[in-house]
């Protein structure tokens, strides 16, 4: 029979031991990208007991580490500068570990999957800036488009996704009369648009955003741009100024013909008595 004393030590040696399923596996494991920037997220935060370490692969292929994702209390992993084949699939594996700097005897730990991602076809575009110019004969409506940045670089230089989707990438434009719901959209190969289908003088609203045909219909197209509106050279005073501005300037106006009516019909009558009394008072001429 083993003492008690001995078996309280081989139980207090297997409770310092913990089992592959003693730390809690991460939960949504989710890939967050925009313009090539990849975020690897996943949830819950971790206790002071344990840690995570994010493992990435190609598919099929070796697995590989991030120098700053390994054994750390966040629950987020910059992957952008690691998955450098754009055009292949990715998975990634979130451990959960002990803490840096703690030993341990396990050889696998507890992991959860990421689902895969594939950056070409998966990243999500972020919206575009233009600059808008109508032609001085007011017959042409030119968007100067430019291209977002990425976080791609080559050679020291940072690309752009014209870069990176060259002729597969074009934008589109949405747009509409100002003031109307009633919306047109246009879609242009080139950075350079150029709309000459509008009515002249007219005030029209943009949005551009970027536009991908090869990609799966849920992610073609990019995050929509800011709204950017023509001059409408056709205003009326009543779309330049609110009727809080126009109510007071017409009562000026009448109240100010109206004391110009009365100052005159006062001079007037002030001017027949004055040479009324002048006539009255003149003496009579002898016949």
């Amino acid at each position: 029979m083993v003492p008690l004393s001995l078996a309280a030590f081989l139980l207090l040696g297997l409770c310092s031991q913990p089992a592959s399923g003693s730390y809690p596996r991460a939960q949504n494991v989710t890939w967050k990208s925009t313009n090539f920037k990849t975020i690897l997220t996943w949830e819950p935060k971790p206790s002071a007991d344990y840690s995570y370490t994010v493992e990435f692969s190609l598919l099929s292929g070796d697995k590989q580490r991030n120098p700053h994702c390994i054994r750390s209390s966040a629950t987020w992993c910059d992957l952008s500068s690691s998955l450098t084949d754009l055009q292949s699939c990715y998975t990634a594996d979130v451990l959960s570990e002990p803490p840096l700097g703690a030993p341990s005897d396990l050889i696998e730990f507890p992991h959860t999957t990421s689902p895969r991602f594939c950056p070409y076809k998966d990243t999500d575009i972020g919206k575009p800036d233009f600059k808008l110019e109508v032609s001085a004969d007011k017959k042409k409506t030119i968007l100067y488009v430019t291209d977002p940045l990425t976080a791609v670089f080559k050679d020291g230089h940072q690309l752009n996704i014209r870069d990176i989707f060259s002729d597969q990438l074009q934008y589109r434009v949405t747009y509409r009369k100002n003031k109307s719901t009633g919306k047109k959209v246009y879609n242009s190969k080139t950075n350079v648009i150029e709309l000459a289908d509008l009515d002249r003088g007219e005030s029209y609203c943009f949005n551009v955003q970027a536009y991908i045909p090869s990609r799966s219909t849920d992610k073609q197209l990019g995050e929509l741009s800011h709204t950017q509106c023509s001059k409408d050279d056709n205003k009326s005073i009543f779309d330049v100024y609110s009727v809080g501005v126009i109510a007071p300037a017409i009562f000026l106006i009448l109240l100010l013909i109206g004391l110009i009516i009365a100052v005159t019909v006062i001079c007037c009558k002030r001017r027949k008595k004055a040479l009324k009394s002048g006539k009255e008072a003149l003496p009579l001429r002898d016949v």
